[in-house]
C-alpha cells in the first residue's frame, strides 16, 4: 500500500525513483480505507534530506499512510526557505486539536546543548505532553529519543570522549517483543552522535524495557510497556552516504572527526560505503507501523486518551 503525500511534495520524485509506492492526495481521496495518520515532527536543519529518509522507510509498508508535517513555531530555519515551509508544513497550532495514529519525532544537530538551552526546547515540551493525549505511539529518533527521556522520566545525557560514529553492531535483548519481529541475532545501525543515555538509568525506571543494545555503541532501542513510546539512539533511517556526507562536513568545518567505524571498506573513504542496515531499518518503521499503530489504534482517532 502507498504513502500518502501532499500533491507537490519535491520528496515525491525521489521516492518513486526508488520504486516507493506513493499516493498523491487526490487519488487517496477516492479511496474507501481510513489510512493511518502519522505526524513527524522534522527538527533537521534540512527538512528535505529527512522527509525523504522516514517517507521511505514508512512507505515501505502494506499500510496507506497520510503524513503530516510540522516545524517548530518558535525557531526559524536558516536552511530550509520559508516558502517551502509554508507549502508543505505545518505548526503545532495548526493541528494541536487532531489526533493521530503516530507521530515522529526526529533527532537535532543540538544533542551538545543543555535541553533547557535549545530555542524550541519548550515547544518540543508541549508538544511530549500532547502527544500522550492525542497520539496512539510516539516513535523517537537520536536527539528526539534523549529528549522525550529527559521529558518523561528525567533520564539525563552524558558527553561521550568522543563522537559515537560509524556503523555498529547490535544484539536483541528481547525475543518476545512484537517491535522486534523477524530482527536477526545481529543487525547493524548507523550512530553518530556526541552523547548517551546510560543502561543503568534506564534500568532503575520501571515504566520502560531496554530492547536492544550495543556492546561498542550502547543502548539503541527503549520503550514504555506496551509501546506508546519508543525511544530510537541511532540512525536507521539514514542513507547510504549520509555518514559521508556528516564526514566530509566536519572535515570541511576543521573538527576533530575520526573515519566512521565499519563504513567504508578496508577503512579507505575512496570506497563506496556497503549498506548493512537497509533491511533491519526497514523492518523496524514496518513492525512500528503495523503492531503499535494499525493493530493497536482505534478506528475512531477520537477515542485515543
Amino acid at each position: 500500500m502507498p504513502i500518502k503525500i501532499p500533491n507537490s511534495l519535491p520528496a515525491t520524485e525521489v521516492l518513486n525513483s526508488e520504486n516507493i509506492f506513493v499516493m498523491h492526495e487526490d487519488r487517496a481521496f477516492h479511496q474507501d480505507i481510513r489510512p493511518l495518520r502519522i505526524a513527524i515532527f522534522n527538527l533537521m536543519p534540512v527538512k528535505q534530506v529527512t522527509e525523504i529518509q522516514v517517507l521511505r522507510l514508512l512507505g515501505n509498508s502494506p499500510l496507506q499512510v497520510e503524513i503530516v508535517l510540522l516545524h517548530p513555531r518558535t525557531y526559524t530555519s536558516k536552511t530550509t526557505s520559508e516558502e517551502y515551509l509554508l507549502t508543505f508544513y505545518n505548526t503545532f497550532d495548526e493541528i494541536a486539536d487532531q489526533k493521530f495514529d503516530g507521530l515522529v519525532i526526529t533527532g537535532a544537530p543540538v544533542e551538545q546543548m543543555d535541553f533547557e538551552d535549545v530555542a524550541y526546547w519548550e515547544e518540543l515540551q508541549e508538544i511530549m505532553e500532547w502527544s500522550t493525549r492525542h497520539v496512539f505511539s510516539t516513535f523517537h529518533i537520536c536527539w528526539g529519543a534523549q529528549a522525550g527521556l529527559y521529558h518523561y522520566f528525567g533520564i539525563p545525557k552524558y558527553p561521550l570522549a568522543k563522537k559515537m560514529f560509524g556503523v555498529f553492531s547490535h544484539t536483541v535483548n528481547r525475543n518476545n517483543v512484537k517491535l522486534l519481529r523477524g530482527f536477526d541475532d545481529e543487525f547493524y545501525v548507523p550512530v553518530s552522535r556526541h552523547t548517551e543515555v546510560k543502561r543503568e538509568d534506564l534500568e532503575k525506571e520501571p515504566r520502560l524495557e531496554i530492547l536492544s543494545e550495543s556492546k561498542e555503541a550502547g543502548v539503541y532501542i527503549a520503550a514504555t510497556k506496551g509501546g506508546r513510546q519508543i525511544f530510537i539512539t541511532g540512525h536507521s533511517e539514514y542513507d547510504p552516504l549520509t555518514l559521508k556526507h556528516e564526514y566530509d562536513r566536519d572535515r570541511e568545518k576543521g573538527l576533530a572527526v575520526e573515519l566512521p567505524k565499519n563504513y567504508y571498506p578496508g577503512d579507505n573513504p575512496d570506497q563506496n560505503p556497503v549498506v548493512r542496515w537497509r533491511g533491519h531499518a526497514n523492518l523496524l518503521y514496518s513492525n512500528w507501523l503495523n503492531y503499535y499503530v494499525y493493530q493497536e489504534t482505534p478506528y475512531d482517532l477520537g477515542k485515543i486518551k
